[in-house]
């Protein structure tokens, strides 16, 4: 007979280093991974607007994920669904667990056979818990916390704070076989019956050689598309100087994405800002000539009024020649 037991669905160990965290401010909720395993995104961010964040990791059992939200959705706070779950679960030993509910309460669980350097801290007033797990030294998950707090101080948001502890989790060391894989989620506070809406961030890295730089940019990238959708909204609502102002700031994080460009461009055209449309669209169609061969297809879908088309496309004549 064996002297131990067998563990409940065996798995290999999703080597990794998370943090979970509350926005007291805004109410924001969210989640942040690196690993030393293909495609950590899939397995252990989770995260609902207005209900909680979690991260479930080591020898990891996913189900914490959907389950934890569900009860936390119910109204039970994390401290409780965290250990209601535990207590249901034979491979609890072998867990690593963090969530973070919509009041800002916080819970962790490092179970006593995580692979070492293995552990854990929480900051019950912040609303934060970062941790860890066959890690190079026992000192990643406190630098995770000192930079969390340190960017408090900086007035960034909470995309940029978790972040940025990922980066000082590599930095003191990260995990003992490297790095492979990364994501970040980040949901609004309030509930929401369109949870699409509500995710502000949703990125993933999932094979790179640092996958923290990559992550990165795609943080930037996303945020970039952000200031496009609230130029759109601005647009929609007949706020045509706001619109210029969040196109810009999409530009200036996207500076070599065309599209960009080019739908800012076109958005402005089609409310009068005429001279603004042009100057970027002058320069969509020198960098990629083919764009101006799109503004006829958005004239038939009516994307486009047929007016508007022809005057860009007789201002921009002999641009991209």
């Amino acid at each position: 007979m064996l002297a131990t037991p067998l563990l409940v669905r065996p798995r290999r160990p999703v080597a990794t280093y998370s943090i979970v965290a509350r926005d007291a401010d805004t109410g924001q909720l969210g989640v942040a991974v690196q690993s030393h395993w293909f495609n950590v995104g899939a397995v252990v961010p989770w995260a609902e607007a207005g209900i909680g964040a979690v991260a479930t990791q080591s020898l990891a059992d996913p189900s914490y994920g959907p389950l934890g939200l569900e009860l936390m959705r119910a109204g039970h706070g994390a401290p409780e669904v965290l250990a209601r779950l535990l207590a249901a679960d034979d491979g609890r030993a072998v867990r690593q667990v963090a969530m973070v509910d919509a009041r800002g309460r916080a819970a962790v669980h490092t179970g006593e056979r995580c692979i070492g350097d293995a552990g854990h801290v929480v900051d019950e007033e912040l609303g934060v818990s970062c941790q860890a797990n066959l890690m190079s030294t026992a000192t990643v998950w406190g630098a995770m916390l000192s930079s969390y707090k340190a960017s408090l101080d900086a007035g960034s948001d909470l995309a940029e704070r978790l972040m940025g502890a990922l980066e000082a989790a590599e930095a003191e060391g990260g995990d003992l076989r490297g790095k492979q894989s990364a994501a970040l989620v980040v949901v609004e506070g309030e509930r929401t019956d369109r949870p699409w809406s509500g995710r502000l961030f949703d990125v993933r890295v999932e094979d790179h050689p640092d996958p923290l730089v990559e992550l990165r940019r795609l943080v930037t990238l996303q945020r970039a598309y952000r200031h496009m959708n609230n130029g759109d909204a601005a647009i929609e609502s007949e706020r045509p100087d706001e619109a210029v102002d969040e196109y810009g700031e999409a530009i200036a994080l996207a500076p070599d994405v065309v599209e960009v460009r080019f739908w800012a461009g076109i958005s402005l055209a089609t409310v009068g800002r005429h001279d603004a449309a042009l100057r970027i669209l002058r320069d969509v169609f020198d960098r990629e000539p083919f764009w101006r061969d799109l503004l006829p297809k958005l004239v038939v879908s009516r994307l486009m009024p047929a007016d508007d088309a022809e005057a860009i496309l007789a201002a921009t004549d002999g641009v991209a020649s």
